[in-house]
């Protein structure tokens, strides 16, 4: 009997030879990781054993690469993992330490229902937290700051964040709410914008987390970014980045002149409305977009040159300029979320 599938998905593995990064499909099994060059692949690249296996994460071995873990085996070999964003990196983390606890105890992988239960803070779930305080409507509220002639967006002060915490009743006083922020900010779940919030975080203080006013904070995939004395070009080409994140991730796109399929990671932003696509293997910056204000979005069967028939998931975006963009998801039902939240985008943004 074959071991049971947790999880699957692409992400982004460091070689052990070259210690290049590239994108790999994934696949969790109850006792090890297997990792594909392709998703249609019969056989894999690699497979990694989780019986006495330990998992580090948030893995920092890497400066600027975010949403890494780590796993080391027996044998004292580190595979390092890189996730397209930070509830991503969570899903995959807490699946593999799941299956590593099952192993030693000769259970079998059986998934629960959570209580996201944060009044205690000893049971405190950060992962839980955060996603409670990015939610749009009760959450921390992301504000456009300026200090220092520098314009700070899509952030929040640090006594904003303890307020959230006290009027929420995650926790009982700010001095609390300190701890608690301090936490998430070292996990990465909160990443310090400007000098003030990144010398206490670099500091030897017993909180690296500032209630004040002064200290500025953004969620690591919120779409932050700072403009200092930008010409007017320059806020030109930022304008397409102001928009709200709404969803990203992993997909195959294929090139317009070879029409070769590589794996992307898509930030999908609104008002305005814009999909991004980048390596996912690394670099800031993005390859491409597409501006989605008019634009449709179709589910189909094969593309223009019918070479790919044979593939399943396609979805097709023609922008307002008829260029026709073709797409490939994992699975119908990730094809189904991110043609709707196109959908949404391209009527709702400019």
């Amino acid at each position: 009997m074959e071991p049971k599938r947790i999880r699957e998905g692409y992400l982004v593995k460091r070689g052990s030879m070259f210690n290049t990064w590239k994108p790999m499909w994934v696949v969790l099994l109850e006792d090890g990781i297997e990792f594909y060059k392709k998703k249609s692949d019969n056989s894999p690249k690699g497979m990694i054993p989780l019986k006495g296996s330990t998992l580090t994460s948030p893995c920092q071995d890497f400066g600027k690469r975010m949403f890494v873990f780590k796993i080391t085996t027996t044998k004292q070999q580190d595979h390092f993992f890189q996730a397209a964003f930070l509830e991503e990196r969570d899903g995959w983390v807490r699946d593999i330490k799941k299956a590593i606890k099952c192993i030693e105890g000769g259970q079998k992988f059986a998934r629960k229902s959570t209580r996201r239960s944060i009044r205690l803070p000893e049971t405190v779930d950060l992962g839980a937290l955060y996603l409670s305080m990015k939610d749009n409507e009760k959450g921390v509220k992301e504000l456009n700051l300026e200090k220092d002639k520098k314009i700070f967006n899509h952030c929040f002060t640090g006594n904003c964040v303890i307020d959230w915490l006290v009027s929420n009743q995650s926790v009982r006083n700010r001095q609390e709410g300190l701890m608690i922020a301090s936490s998430l900010l070292n996990e990465g779940y909160l990443h310090p914008a400007g000098d003030l919030s990144k010398t206490a975080m670099d500091g030897t203080a017993d909180n690296p987390f500032l209630d004040n006013p002064d200290a500025f904070y953004y969620f690591p995939d919120s779409g932050f970014f700072c403009e200092e004395n930008s010409s007017d070009d320059d806020v030109i080409l930022k304008e397409e980045f102001r928009g709200v994140i709404i969803k990203q991730g992993c997909l195959l796109k294929q090139g317009h002149r070879r029409k070769n399929w590589k794996v992307r990671k898509f930030v999908l932003r609104e008002d305005p409305a814009y999909l991004h696509y980048y390596d996912p293997a690394g670099g800031e910056d993005p390859l491409g977009a597409i501006h989605l204000r008019g634009c449709v979005v179709t589910s189909v069967e094969s593309n223009s040159d019918g070479k790919r028939s044979e593939e399943e998931n396609l979805f097709e975006i023609i922008t307002s300029d008829e260029i026709h963009y073709f797409l490939q998801a994992a699975t119908p039902k990730e094809r189904t979320e991110w043609i709707k939240a196109i959908q949404v985008a391209s009527r709702t943004g400019k």
